[in-house]
């Protein structure tokens, strides 16, 4: 690969990198935007410009000044109860205790390793791909463990190693929205989903529930797994040609211990399972809803979900920790709770300044209203069905190549979005499933993904020149067939009207 040309491709490249690197931190620009929503909801007041509410007929909305006399007051006053009530706050500091005893115990390293190094030679590229596509469930792991994992495959096998890292990184990165069980990331974008739809209609809300894309999401693994395997087979690794390199590795096989305590996980796992099922399926379960038409899906396990996902997470990490005997006591799984806890630092700053945006967003009416007069501009143009996802979808895209944070965009994006695409009667699960495609399939192509530069790292062990634009060069195929095949799923879907998840329909208001 030439990788001293600087075609308009390289240039395009170089000018996401610089934009993006200009960019205030996440942090820094949720607090400008609730700044730009005060001065706004003032500006915007001052014209006494309403709409017609679109959940309340004959009622009229109006902006709320924030810096009004009692906009102030609300502001100072609020302004904790904001932070406290943020909805993805709680929701992923929880799940996270659970999925860190299961990472700091090493069971999600083991299980990794354990399933790429089980997979016979000529399922390898499907393997490492599903993989990378399940780790999402463990939060970052995948792209510390199957990246520098899937490279040594590969060169064991007297392939290209960068081939496998490739294939790796795009289940891990590309795939992030797919995945057979719910993780961290159906939690933290769902309460900011749940928290714009309750714009237009707190009741229709108040029903949604986090696994709302969960069907998708499981049928997606199937699609992304074979794009990926056939994009790494046909494209990438012929393109890569013969690996000459001298970098060779030993493939770590499963120790005796480390099997044992995968036997004695899966079986805690199954036990854990049952009890959580004996508390929902049979009539007079605790968790389980009124005997109606949906006892199950219209019931407090489905608002349960966060607490019992941090419980399947912290068992079999537990029962792994102790049949290998890193965790010794108590005081070792305080530890490693505590040692996920500080990594999500960021996330509960990130969490202050974008709750209070949530919030000024909210209570100023500003949402509300663009959300009418957007939908009416949609309308007044017929964009509406698959061009008007299609459009979302690369709106979406586009911005994640320069917003790295998942989160940090659905905050920015789905308090305008959602309201907006419910007007136009899509429901919020259908407008965050399409939020998801295009986070993830771009996710790779991203200089400013946070992995990004360790990959990076882990590639130049097999190439010394490979660089950022070299590794989107090799990395842009499996953006550009996931965004495609991905999409053109979610359409297919879409035309189908097969719920998204459980209760969770394409349309809004049917």
């Amino acid at each position: 690969m030439n990788t001293e040309k600087r075609g308009f491709f390289q240039k395009f490249l170089d000018m996401i990198e610089k934009t993006g690197n200009r960019l205030p931190h996440p942090v820094t620009l949720f607090a400008l935007l609730a700044l730009l929503v005060i001065v706004l909801s003032a500006v915007v007041s001052s014209f006494g410009i309403s709409a017609a509410h679109p959940g309340k007929e004959g009622e009229m909305i109006e902006v709320h000044n924030l810096l009004s006399g009692e906009g102030i007051h609300y502001i100072i006053t609020n302004m904790t109860d904001n932070f406290i009530g943020f909805a993805p706050l709680g929701v992923v500091l929880i799940t996270m205790l659970g999925i860190g005893v299961a990472e700091g115990s090493g069971l999600i390293s083991a299980l990794l390793r354990g399933f790429v190094m089980s997979v016979p030679k000529r399922l390898i590229t499907l393997g490492l791909v599903f993989a990378g596509v399940m780790s999402s469930v463990a939060s970052d792991a995948g792209y510390v463990v199957l990246p520098p994992l899937g490279a040594v495959l590969f060169a064991a096998l007297g392939r290209h190693p960068l081939a496998g890292l490739a294939a790796a990184f795009a289940g891990v990165s590309g795939g992030f929205s797919a995945n057979l069980l719910l993780s961290g990331t159906d939690a933290l974008l769902g309460e900011l989903t749940i928290m714009s739809a309750a714009i237009i209609n707190p009741e229709y809300a108040d029903g949604m529930n986090i696994a709302m894309n969960y069907y998708f999401i499981a049928f997606s693994v199937l699609v992304l797994t074979v794009v990926g395997a056939w994009v790494t087979e046909k494209i990438v690794e012929p393109r890569l040609g013969e690996y000459n390199g001298e970098y060779r590795e030993k493939v770590e096989k499963l120790t005796a211990i480390e099997k044992k305590g995968l036997v004695w996980a899966g079986i805690s796992v199954i036990v854990a399972g049952i009890l959580v099922a004996l508390l929902v399926l049979f009539p007079g379960a605790p968790l389980r809803g009124d005997e109606g038409d949906m006892p199950i899906i219209k019931s407090p396990f489905m608002k349960s979900l966060v607490p019992i996902i941090a419980f399947l997470f912290f068992v079999p990490g537990l029962v792994y920790g102790k049949v290998t005997k890193l965790i010794r006591d108590d005081k070792d799984v305080a530890a490693m709770m505590s040692t996920t806890m500080s990594a999500m630092g960021m996330f509960i700053v990130l969490s202050f300044t974008a709750s209070q945006f949530v919030a000024f967003f909210s209570e100023s009416n500003m949402g509300l209203v663009l959300g009418v007069y957007g939908a009416n501009f949609l309308d007044s143009i017929n964009l509406k069905g698959i061009p008007l996802l299609l459009l979302f979808i690369l709106i979406a895209a586009f911005i994640n190549l320069f917003i790295g944070s998942a989160s940090a965009k659905w905050a920015m994006m789905a308090p305008v979005f959602v309201p907006i695409m419910m007007q136009l009667g899509y429901s919020p699960e259908l407008t965050q499933m399409a939020y998801r495609v295009a986070d993830s399939s771009t996710n790779i192509i991203s200089p400013l993904m946070t992995y990004f530069a360790i990959i990076i790292a882990f590639a130049q062990k097999y190439d010394k020149k490979m660089g950022i634009g070299t590794l989107v060069s090799v990395m842009f195929p499996y953006s550009m067939f996931f965004l495609a095949f991905w999409s053109l799923t979610l359409i297919v879907w879409m035309l189908l009207g097969i719920d998204l998840g459980p209760g969770s329909p394409i349309y809004y208001g049917n």
